[in-house]
Formats: C-alpha cells, sequence, structure tokens
C-alpha cells in the first residue's frame, strides 16, 4: 500500500485525516487476516517515526522520508514525490512485492515512477481533482499538476479501484476504458461499530460544562434530541449547513467531531468559524465541539445520536454515513458521491440536496418527529452495512482485483491462495 499523506496511525479528524486513514488500516487489516502480508508505505512526517512499526500482526508501517519531517498540508506534497518513488523503488528491487495499491494521486504517481517493470499496480483515487476544483472552484488548494496528473495515472495502471459508481461515470467522461475500473467500496468495522441497545440514553439536564465531553462520550443532554455530526471542519463538509438548520428545530443539540484536539480548538480557523456562526443563528448554547476523535472513540459518540448527519457539498464515499448506519442510527446524507450507493433514500435514511439548509431542516424535523420511523431506518441500515460492506467482504473483492492483475503479468501465478505480499 502507498498512502503519501494519509497514516493508517493518525488520530482522526484532522486537517488531512479522514476516510482514506481508515480505508488504508481496515482493509490491511482484513487482507492480514485472510493471510496476506501488508506494507503500507506513507510519508514520515516527525523526525521521531520509527523507519518501520508493527501496526498489527501481517501489517508493517514504513514511514517514508520525502520532504522535511514535519506535517505539512497534503496539497503542498507534490514536490517531494521524486524523492518517495526514490525510496520505494530502492526497497521494490531489493525486496519486490506481489501488488502495489496506491491511495490517492501522489501516492499513484510515486508508485508508477517506483515499480519495476512487472510490478501491477492499482490505484485508488479516494477523490478526483475534477470534482473538486467543479465543487470548490474558488478553494481548492491542489497543485495545477493534479488533474492532468490523475488522468495520466488512470491510464497507466492496471486497475483502478473505484469506490462508488459516481467516480465510474467520472473517469469514464475522462476516456478511461471501464474494463479497467471496478467498484470496490469502503468498507466498515462491523465488529467495532454495532447498535447501542438503547436509545436517547442520555435524559435531558441543564449544562455542566458548555465545551468538554467527557472522555469524548457526550454527557449529559442539554436538549431533547441530538444530532451528531463527524468529520474535517472545513466548509465542504456542510457542517455549517447543519448549524444554519438548527434555529429551525427546536429542543435539538449538535454535536461536531472532528478538527483538532479538543485543546487546540480555540486556535483552530475552521473552529471559530463555526462557533461564530452558531452565535450569529443564535443557537451557540445547542452547538457542542468536541475536536478531534481517536478511532475507537467513534462508535461511542456515534450510538448517542439520534441522527448522524452527513451533508459534505460532495464524497467520493462517505464512510461516516456507512459506520453510523453500521451502529444502526439513522442518517440523513447529502445526495453525493457515494451517499448515493450506501444510503437508500427512505428504506436505510434520507437523501437531501447539499447546501440546503432548508431542506435539511424539514428532513430532520420529520425524523425527529417520527422516532419509531428512525428507529425503522437504523435497523435498516445496520442489515444494510453487515450484508454488503463489511471489510472481510471488501478484502475478497480487492483481492480479486489484485488476482487478475497478477494473473496479466504471470498467468501461471495463484496469488490468492498462496498469500500476498
Amino acid at each position: 500500500m502507498v498512502s503519501e499523506h494519509a497514516s493508517p496511525l493518525a488520530p482522526l479528524g484532522g486537517p488531512d485525516a479522514g476516510g482514506q486513514n481508515v480505508h488504508v488500516a481496515e482493509l490491511s487489516s482484513a487482507l492480514a487476516d485472510a493471510g496476506h502480508e501488508v506494507i503500507i508505505h506513507t510519508r514520515r512526517s516527525d523526525p521521531h517515526q520509527p523507519h518501520r512499526l508493527t501496526m498489527r500482526p501481517g501489517v508493517l508501517v514504513e514511514h517514508v522520508p520525502a520532504g522535511p519531517p514535519r506535517p505539512l498540508p497534503r496539497d503542498q506534497l507534490h514536490p517531494y514525490m521524486n524523492e518517495m518513488a526514490t525510496h520505494l523503488g530502492r526497497c521494490w528491487r531489493a525486496d519486490p512485492p506481489d501488488v502495489i495499491h496506491a491511495h490517492y494521486w501522489m501516492s499513484g504517481l510515486a508508485a508508477l515512477r517506483a515499480a519495476p517493470t512487472g510490478l501491477p499496480v492499482a490505484q485508488t483515487f479516494h477523490a478526483l481533482g475534477v470534482v473538486k476544483r467543479r465543487h470548490q472552484p474558488t478553494t481548492d488548494t491542489s497543485p495545477p499538476e493534479r488533474i492532468p496528473t490523475e488522468r495520466t495515472i488512470a491510464h497507466q495502471v492496471d486497475q483502478i479501484i473505484a469506490t462508488c459508481d459516481d467516480e465510474v461515470s467520472e473517469l469514464r467522461r475522462q476516456g478511461v476504458d471501464q474494463r479497467r475500473i471496478t467498484v470496490v467500496p469502503c468498507g466498515v468495522n462491523i465488529q467495532a461499530l454495532h447498535p447501542t441497545t438503547y436509545r436517547n440514553p442520555h435524559p435531558y439536564t441543564p449544562p455542566n460544562d458548555p465545551d468538554v465531553l467527557s472522555d469524548v462520550v457526550p454527557g449529559p443532554r442539554r436538549a431533547r434530541h441530538r444530532l451528531v455530526t463527524l468529520g474535517r471542519l472545513v466548509p465542504r463538509k456542510g457542517i455549517d449547513d447543519v448549524i444554519r438548520a438548527l434555529p429551525h428545530l427546536p429542543e435539538t443539540e449538535l454535536i461536531i467531531a472532528g478538527g483538532p484536539p479538543h485543546t487546540q480548538l480555540a486556535a483552530d480557523p475552521h473552529a471559530r468559524r463555526l462557533r461564530s456562526l452558531a452565535e450569529h443563528h443564535r443557537v451557540g448554547n445547542r452547538v457542542r465541539l468536541v475536536g478531534g476523535l481517536s478511532r475507537h472513540a467513534v462508535p461511542g459518540v456515534l450510538a448517542t445520536a439520534d441522527i448522524v448527519v452527513c451533508v459534505p457539498w460532495y464524497e467520493p464515499f462517505g464512510m461516516v454515513a456507512l459506520e453510523a448506519m453500521a451502529c444502526g442510527i439513522p442518517v440523513v446524507a447529502s445526495a453525493v458521491g457515494g451517499h448515493t450507493d450506501t444510503v437508500v433514500d427512505g428504506v436505510t435514511g434520507r437523501l437531501v440536496p447539499p447546501r440546503d439548509p432548508g431542506r435539511l431542516a424539514k428532513v430532520l424535523a420529520e425524523l425527529l418527529a417520527a422516532p419509531q420511523h428512525a428507529i425503522t431506518l437504523g435497523m435498516a441500515g445496520r442489515h444494510r452495512a453487515v450484508s454488503h460492506y463489511s471489510w472481510p467482504q471488501i478484502a475478497t473483492d480487492t483481492l480479486r482485483v489484485y488476482q487478475r492483475m497478477h494473473d496479466a503479468h504471470h498467468p501461471d501465478g495463484i496469488l490468492a491462495a498462496g498469500g500476498t505480499r
């Protein structure tokens, strides 16, 4: 695995830490459970990080020297991909893997430059530059090389593993042969994320602390209903729209999980923007920012929600919606990207137009007024998550793609039976 900016060890909710980090970690773990050996190459962002460490049996994480060993925004990493490719090339010539799987466009660039002849390369983009430019024309900070480089990668790799049907359509518009694209969605940890055995476990009581959630798990409610949204605090994630909907939802509080650790929220410009917006709409006392979460804390926060709200302007897959479904919590999600694959409108949750606080408020009000219907949606969501999106199933589907690539280069090899590296 090559995941240049998204380390599987990083805490979630930071500027560049989200669904890709989880995807790489969980897919690698599921492949290891199936008897394969996985090495995850990610950029060294701290001088004290060890060269290699064991994430779990069967999965090693290698910190690659590429640029200064300190945190850098991912959009500033492109100049260091040659350095990363040089290091990867040395590793793979000395000890060739069976398959290379690159995650994100810069990882694909480094992997193609580094891969010795005969080593198959798969690519998962996680997000496409043309989509980001379409939805963030004035705030997109991607380097100008991104879009043409993505086109080159899409035509050079052995297989593209897309995460949703919407991505396939985008790639076909770029002239990519659909026979070289396979949809394998993101997965969900069914064991770690499971339905709560109770509803509304925290009765409404007057607030004791307006900002801090005890041990990151929400404590006593400050309103009758609770909404939870989880993700980076950047505008495209749509959290602003949830706050704008809140004045139309009396007796409802909003928990916002994501961003830097709670102790650093006061200095974060996105957190300040959201707090200012809440005060402007006179709902500041009903909005709580809790900061970034460790992966093990996510289920405890999601499980206390009446509804999990995921309304980004665009979304390559939408892992938070799927995690909420696995917890048996009804989801209200924007009808974009992967959400249209995972959330069945009216069955496992509700889909709404992006950037439409009025429509969002109406749908949320309807669900909050019909708790039994909301529970039914949550139960159906859990069933769909278990039957379609468990990580063992996703690993099996991914291995089929690896096998096809391996067979094209080594017709007599049996990849899945022998254990992959």
